[in-house]
């Protein structure tokens, strides 16, 4: 147990039957009453971001996460398969608990997977991926205005925005934030 005193970004809390990890939070001391801390709460579970005051001094039970060092090996139809790089023991997940995540993920990718209490929560992926370029149109000559962009196809089925000069089986990197490309790998 700790107090709302003691709230560092990046910690975990246990609240509502639920697992929270503190974004943002501020401590409020205002003229008048008591004080109390601002907080923005992200949900494991459900991706989910709240706003939440509690006042100054309160327990909350902090909640103990694991995170497990994997490699992803291959997917089959729905089902995406891991190792972790410890004990090699293997792990499958479906799509549908990866969710957009599972358009970055290419052989030999190493990611962290989130556990509470033998729970999946989560999969945590690097900040770039290297991806290769599959399919994408020819630039047009002379079509140089100021960041024209093209859609590329990724050797994932990913298909991104992609600066004009990118080609057919170049390598390229691209954020797992927000999709876009970063630049040539």
């Amino acid at each position: 147990m700790i107090t709302s005193n003691d709230f560092k970004n990046g910690m975990t809390i246990k609240m509502d039957n639920n697992i929270y990890t503190i974004v943002d939070f501020q401590h409020v001391k205002p003229g008048k009453g008591s004080a109390f801390v601002r907080t923005k709460l992200k949900n494991l579970r459900t991706g989910a971001t709240i706003d939440y005051t509690f006042n100054a001094g309160v327990k909350v039970e902090t909640a103990r996460i694991e995170r497990k060092p994997m490699q992803f090996l291959y997917s089959m139809g729905d089902t995406y398969y891991f190792m972790n790089m410890n004990d090699y023991e293997q792990i499958e997940l479906n799509k549908s608990s990866l969710g957009e995540d599972a358009s970055y993920l290419k052989e030999n990718l190493e990611v962290s997977i989130v556990f509470y209490e033998g729970e999946m929560l989560g999969v945590t992926l690097p900040d770039k991926v290297e991806l290769k370029v599959v399919e994408t149109e020819m630039a047009v000559k002379g079509n140089t205005t100021t960041g024209a962009m093209k859609d590329a196809t990724l050797e994932t089925g990913m298909v991104i925005k992609v600066p004009l000069f990118i080609e057919q089986g170049e390598t390229i990197l691209v954020s797992t934030k927000d999709g876009k490309y970063v630049s040539r790998a």
